[in-house]
């Protein structure tokens, strides 16, 4: 019996609706502490050199970049850890790809 790969196990699991949603609500949070921990890394510091920088914890830093930590970090800690590795935040909006049934019969917000 041999075991199923970590891709194949994946496309099965997303193909039960359900189970898509979930990832798909996680994503941002996991390319948020991806690109936090690559531009850190960049940076050439390490998360010790940033909880100084911070004036806190390195395992508050460590929690920040967990991609399975349940607290979502704010929009001010973020900003404090980009300034502290030299980058300025840009928040980018963009369209959902799938209809839901939901939004469907919303109406337009003006900008």
């Amino acid at each position: 019996m041999s075991r199923s790969t970590l891709a194949e196990f994946k496309k099965k699991a997303l193909s039960k609706s359900a189970v898509d949603k979930e990832y798909q609500s996680l994503s941002p949070a996991y390319a948020l502490r991806k690109k936090l921990i690559a531009l850190r890394q960049k940076a050439g510091l390490t998360q010790e050199q940033i909880a100084e920088v911070l004036h806190t914890k390195k395992s508050n830093i460590s929690r920040l970049e967990n991609a399975n930590s349940v607290i979502s970090p704010k929009l001010s800690t973020i900003e404090q850890y980009a300034d502290a590795i030299g980058y300025d935040i840009e928040i980018k909006f963009k369209p959902k790809i799938h209809i839901t049934n939901r939004s469907i019969g919303r109406k337009k917000r003006a900008d």
